[in-house]
């Protein structure tokens, strides 16, 4: 039975690097889509911000062409796209001018806009040392209501003090109510599911401590190299751009307190929980439980690829594109439950999953079956197909049938084949809903700061160089020997 969506209240979006690869690919595709299943009003106007001189109608050009490319050919249709397009308004601003954001006032004020009334989304797809400054001049132009929300993308920040740095500026302006700091992951079907998953099934909660779980792994590989986002990347690195926020966000609904419901702050609450009861890596825990890896050439689906150091400008960078870590949770539920973290570019295959595997069992008790009894493991794939998977011992059927393990899966895309809305999509329309509990609040981002940041201080004062592994693999040896050497080795990958 496919579930028509509810319309959301009218809104004048306003997309701050409306023509970069972001609102190309991710921003506009998930709008247009909502509009097509209706839940865009028609009041609804979407404005872009950049400095790329173009007006209305060039604007509504270049979106048609992305749209085209970055749209399923089979959800474009011709008058949801007029109608799409028919919405869209364009604002050339230097983002550094203040005075130039008059422009984006006058756009806000004109017919349509009823100014102080209807809710403004200002999205900042645009670089965060740019988030204090935009704010800033939307606050001096008397752009933001009461009505009005702010959306940052990650990374906000580079270290504690950066992104400490970026909440007081972005605060001065918006309350924190009206703040939003997207992490797409979180939008994705299968991780809400997690919750659901969690606490809606009195079998698991029992099972969901230290006495049943042997360890739990968090994986995103991706297949691809950092392509277009060399800049960006070479400052960042692979612990800034993905385990500081997408890995520890995972990390966080897997292992939080159930809250008392589920509400717009009580899953923040246990998620900061989470953070805050992180075990501090020292320098030697830091030397000892974390890998780093650069990929260097190799081969992808029968193709050669050239190494990180090919696509970015210094052809000595010692940025990470891949970084493994062993943490651990200093909590009753969690204690002496290791959570082992890896992502990385260049990997033999895309996908990133969780995997919470379960200790065995206490004492053989077939020993005169063939096979062995594997120890049961919740598998929760986030992509490329959403699914959760139980595995569990099993034996093949007839007199003398063997053990082996079998999955009891739930694929959501067999399960449920109507479409349903990306993560973009739905984390989209909470914002103009003013719903926050899949984004994270200022405390949040602190706290994993808090955590990250000494890692990557011990990396620099050892003077640390990652290990080179082939594109096309699983990233270092190392990464291996890490969690080997607890008797255990990772799920997934071309092993």
């Amino acid at each position: 039975m496919n579930r028509t969506p509810s319309p959301v209240d009218p809104c004048d979006f306003v997309i701050f690097g409306g023509t970069g690869d972001l609102a190309a690919r991710k921003l506009l595709p998930a709008l247009y889509l909502r509009d097509r299943d209706g839940q865009l009003t028609g009041a609804t106007r979407i404005i872009g911000v950049a400095k790329a001189g173009l007006d209305d109608a060039g604007y509504r050009n270049t979106v048609r062409a992305g749209l085209a490319r970055h749209v399923e050919p089979d959800l474009l249709d011709s008058d949801v796209v007029d109608r799409f397009l028919s919405r869209l308004r364009f604002v050339s601003v230097d983002l550094t001018e203040p005075s130039d954001y008059a422009a984006i006032g006058d756009v806000l004020c004109s017919p349509g806009g009823r100014a102080g009334h209807d809710i403004r989304v200002f999205y900042l797809a645009c670089a965060p040392a740019l988030f204090g400054p935009i704010c800033g001049s939307l606050g001096a132009q008397g752009l933001v209501t009461e009505s009005s929300r702010v959306v940052l993308e990650k990374p906000i920040g580079r270290d504690l003090a950066s992104a400490q740095q970026i909440n007081e500026a972005v605060g001065a302006v918006f309350a924190e109510h009206q703040i939003f700091r997207i992490d797409h992951y979180l939008g994705k079907e299968s991780v809400q599911q997690l919750l659901v998953t969690r606490f809606g099934n009195t079998w698991l909660e029992p099972l969901w401590n230290s006495s049943r779980i042997d360890h739990v792994q968090i994986t995103a590989a991706e297949s691809l190299g950092v392509g277009a986002r060399g800049d960006y990347y070479d400052q960042s690195g692979a612990l800034r751009d993905m385990l500081q926020n997408h890995l520890l966000q995972v990390l966080c609904l897997v292992a939080m307190e159930p809250p008392t419901h589920v509400n717009r702050e009580s899953v923040r609450d246990e998620k900061r929980k989470v953070l805050e009861a992180l075990e501090p890596l020292t320098a030697e825990q830091t030397r000892r439980d974390t890998v780093t890896g650069q990929y260097g050439p190799g081969l992808i689906g029968g193709e050669v690829v050239g190494s990180y150091r090919e696509e970015v400008a210094d052809p000595g960078s010692r940025t990470e594109t891949f970084v493994a870590v062993k943490a651990h949770i200093r909590n009753w539920r969690w204690a002496g439950v290791p959570f082992y973290l890896r992502t990385g570019k260049r990997m033999s295959q895309r996908f990133s999953e969780i995997v919470v595997q379960f200790k065995p069992v206490p004492l053989p008790m077939f020993p005169g079956i063939e096979g062995t009894s594997e120890p049961n493991r919740l598998i929760i794939s986030l992509q490329p197909d959403e699914a959760i998977r139980l595995e569990m011992t099993a034996k093949e059927p007839g007199s003398g049938g063997r053990l082996r393990p079998v999955s009891l899966a739930l694929n959501y895309t067999e399960a449920f084949p109507e479409r349903s809305p990306d993560a973009y999509e739905r984390l989209l329309m909470d914002v103009v809903r003013g719903d926050p509990t899949l984004f994270m609040r200022r405390d949040e981002v602190e706290a994993a700061w808090a955590w990250a940041e000494p890692i990557l201080r011990h990396w620099q004062d050892a003077d640390r160089v990652p290990r080179t592994y082939p594109a096309g693999t699983d990233g270092p040896v190392d990464a291996a020997t890490l969690i080997e050497r607890d008797g255990r080795r990772w799920h997934g990958g071309a092993a």
